[in-house]
């Protein structure tokens, strides 16, 4: 059951050693954004309710592989958050680039310090040096 309306989460979650990836996607080469909340804090409010969900299902599941996965999330020593943002490789009136990585990147940071001081905003021709591919 739910606890309240709009809860959501971010799309992927990533365990590496004692490092969890929080990765949330976007995809704007096709169809542009409409949402009118901001990005950063679309994407901060994911950030904080995944992160919200992860003691009562290491707690509460009766799944036992989410148990097991909350269990692993909860025992990270880091976390980052990757927002990949994928927009129009060439601005057109059609498809802008609408979007600022670096405008939403700042506010990310300012929002979620204290979970991530640095998270990136990528794209699949520019990972930022992060050990995956996008296709």
């Amino acid at each position: 059951a739910k606890m309240w309306s709009g809860i959501k989460a971010v799309d992927l979650i990533a365990i590496e050693g004692q490092v969890v990836w929080l990765i949330e996607v976007k995809d704007y080469r096709r169809q542009q954004r409409t949402k009118t909340i901001d990005l950063a804090e679309e994407v901060a409010k994911k950030v904080f309710c995944t992160l919200a969900a992860i003691l009562p299902a290491k707690v509460n599941a009766s799944d036992l592989s989410e148990q097991q996965f909350a269990e692993a999330v909860a025992r990270g020593q880091r976390l980052h958050l990757v927002l990949h943002l994928e927009q129009p490789k060439k601005s057109s009136k059609l498809f802008p680039r609408a979007i600022n990585p670096s405008n939403v990147q700042l506010k990310l940071r300012g929002i979620i310090k204290p979970i991530d001081p640095h998270p990136k905003v990528v794209e699949s021709t520019h990972m930022q040096g992060l050990a995956w591919t996008v296709r």
